[in-house]
């Protein structure tokens, strides 16, 4: 019914977009239905031009984050490999203006830098979005100095076997994956899907290294900027995704942190709305005038209880898609420190817990995909789904 109220904005995303009405309304049994084979993306149709995104579409969060040093052409290149839909970047820029895949622009969790000795005075202190950070950022490098460091492992406490990779790959530009991607697809017979964030945009914007002009540039040269390209486009500030509209026609989603926070361009803005009013029916239709689809938080979908377990699943989903927008929350991971109280196994916050349990919680809401650092995990528990396991 959802999908019959919206047919263009959910045309836009094409097999994503399918079949999430029915999902919504109809659990396991009508996902397998809209999930099972392909189908042609209505907007410009994708059918001929590869294989179309099942539901729900598994996305590899930083490529395979779970076991490889995330955002590296091998965090990329094994999420791929396990089959995930769809592969995510987050950029940030360079000194000199180019764009690189970093989750954040403070490197120094992610990168060998300080163990760079030329690199020591670039250390710093900035407050970046509201909060203040000590270390170094990717705005005082060149590329030239950025390929000189080494990409490791964020939380080797947590993923002290991802540490066996540390120093292996580079910090990658983005045109670096893009044509990455090009490649893969040519080999796999396939467009390879892509999932491209612009990190703390207003924050770059008063640096004078804006991030909007220079990502629609590079979508044009590679040819991702149609409304029927193999790539989403993501922000948690919906004026980054406003301003992207503007340059090009690829599918957008807004990325929602916790109910109770505010977007910081709101914040700048002085817009008092938080994301518990971006959820309500009015909220989810703003978004809808200028995006296709909202990255919600998971507990935006099923709040914790106070002891830490899953709760009672709110009506997001559902308004949602009744405004026509998909749904692709965040972050599912396997080991217990990340999973709700009622899936953790034993007293190691490091070991895996039940984490087919939860994604078939999260799946049993109708979302339309989900993030997940551990594709090889989402994609058979998105088999058991909905196959009704």
């Amino acid at each position: 019914m959802e999908r019959e109220q919206q047919p263009g904005r959910r045309a836009l995303l094409g097999a994503a977009a399918l079949g999430a009405g029915a999902m919504a309304l109809g659990g396991a049994g009508t996902a397998a239905a809209a999930g099972s084979g392909t189908a042609a993306g209505a907007a410009g149709g994708t059918s001929g031009r590869g294989h179309e995104l099942p539901v729900p579409t598994v996305i590899g969060h930083r490529g395979a984050s779970g076991y490889r040093p995330e955002h590296t052409l091998g965090s990329y290149q094994l999420a791929l490999d396990m089959g995930a839909d769809i592969i995510e970047q987050d950029l940030v820029p360079t000194k000199d203006g180019h764009l690189v895949c970093r989750h954040e622009n403070d490197i120094t969790a992610t990168t060998d830098v300080s163990a760079h000795p030329e690199f020591a005075d670039r250390k710093t202190t900035k407050t970046v979005d509201g909060t203040k950070l000590t270390g170094w950022f990717t705005e005082d490098f060149t590329l030239a100095e950025l390929k000189t460091l080494r990409a490791k492992e964020r939380i080797p406490g947590t993923r002290q076997r991802n540490t066996l990779y540390d120093g292996r790959y580079e910090v990658p530009t983005f045109e670096e994956v893009l044509q990455w991607a090009e490649r893969e697809g040519r080999k796999r017979g396939r467009r390879v899907w892509l999932y491209v964030e612009t990190k703390h945009p207003t924050y770059f914007r008063k640096l004078g290294l804006g991030l909007e002009e220079p990502v629609a540039k590079i979508l044009r040269k590679y040819g991702r900027h149609k409304k029927d390209s193999a790539l989403f486009l993501q922000s948690f500030e919906p004026s980054s995704i406003q301003r992207l509209r503007k340059l090009v026609a690829t599918p957008a989603v807004v990325l929602l942190s916790t109910l109770n926070s505010r977007p910081y361009d709101f914040v700048e803005a002085n817009d008092p709305r938080t994301v518990a009013d971006l959820v309500k029916p009015e909220g989810l239709k703003w978004i809808a005038s200028f995006a296709q689809g909202i990255g919600p938080d998971l507990s935006v979908i099923i709040p914790r209880t106070p002891d830490g377990k899953l709760g009672t699943p709110t009506t997001v989903v559902k308004d949602a898609h009744a405004a026509g927008l998909v749904l692709h929350p965040y972050t599912m991971r396997n080991e217990n420190t990340f999973l709700p109280a009622d899936f953790r196994r034993g007293t190691d916050p490091n070991a895996y817990g039940d984490a087919f349990g939860a994604f078939k919680a999260y799946f049993a809401t109708g979302i339309d995909g989900i993030f997940s650092d551990n594709a090889d995990t989402a994609l058979l528990a998105r088999e058991d789904f909905l196959k009704g396991q």
